[in-house]
């Protein structure tokens, strides 16, 4: 049997609302799900809605210098083409025989997802298309906001009734960034889930939380803390 298959979404957004600074994917969220994956042999590939460089946020590099599964991430020749050169969208959309491979797609964080995934037509289309063909959905963090408008064949939303996380209001506020926002990402997952599911976190700001819902089909991830267990939380959904 050949190794699964992950497909990795990126945002292609690289400024923080109209303040002129950089933003993009976190660093930590693509890196430490990649280091579980592929140390699994599970091959990841890249797409993103404009395709070639995917911007990776700054203060993401910056929060990660100690942390080497990151910094050899960011700067390692195998690594650098996954998010220098990513491929479009539109590779992938409407194109069944394309995302056969994938046994799951997965939505790291960090704000650009905000600004461009949550709104995107062709990343919605993409979503439903892994969840009717069974396939595993996954994001963390900022990546759920890739989550929030997909609805489904019958005009119901994906997310109705399940159980989520994603970065908190609380969080949001505590990096000061809430208003530059296009959403609070809480509320919106709030609203989508409805009043039979339930928005998940952990006890305190920063503290790790991974929820599994539909039989292991979709996972969410808080925070950057969350990253890793939402990369073994996607290895132990596609390995049984």
């Amino acid at each position: 049997m050949s190794a699964p298959k992950v497909l990795v979404v990126l945002t292609s957004h690289d400024k923080l609302g109209d303040t002129g600074k950089p933003t993009g994917w976190y660093l930590s969220e693509f890196a430490h799900p990649y280091d579980v994956l592929n140390s699994a042999s599970v091959s990841l590939t890249v797409a993103s809605p404009r395709g070639g460089l995917s911007p990776v946020d700054p203060s993401s590099i910056d929060a990660a210098k100690d942390d080497s599964i990151s910094t050899n991430f960011i700067n390692s020749p195998s690594t650098k083409p996954l998010f220098e050169q990513t491929l479009p969208l539109s590779d992938f959309v409407g194109n069944p025989s394309a995302i056969a491979p994938f046994a799951a797609i997965f939505f790291p964080g960090g704000h650009g997802p905000m600004f461009d995934l949550a709104t995107d037509p062709q990343s919605q289309q993409l979503i439903r298309e892994f969840w009717d063909a069974g396939k595993v959905v996954a994001a963390v963090c900022h990546g759920p906001a890739a989550l929030v408008n997909v609805k489904l064949a019958d005009g119901s939303h994906l997310l109705k009734g399940r159980k989520v996380t994603g970065f908190t209001n609380e969080e949001e506020d505590m990096v000061q960034l809430s208003k530059f926002m296009p959403f609070m990402l809480e509320d919106k997952l709030k609203e989508a889930v409805g009043p039979e599911g339930a928005f998940e976190k952990a006890p305190s700001a920063w503290g790790e939380k991974v929820v599994v819902d539909a039989e292991g089909r979709l996972i969410t991830g808080q925070n950057p803390a969350s990253a890793t267990g939402v990369g073994k939380a996607i290895l132990k959904a596609i390995s049984s």
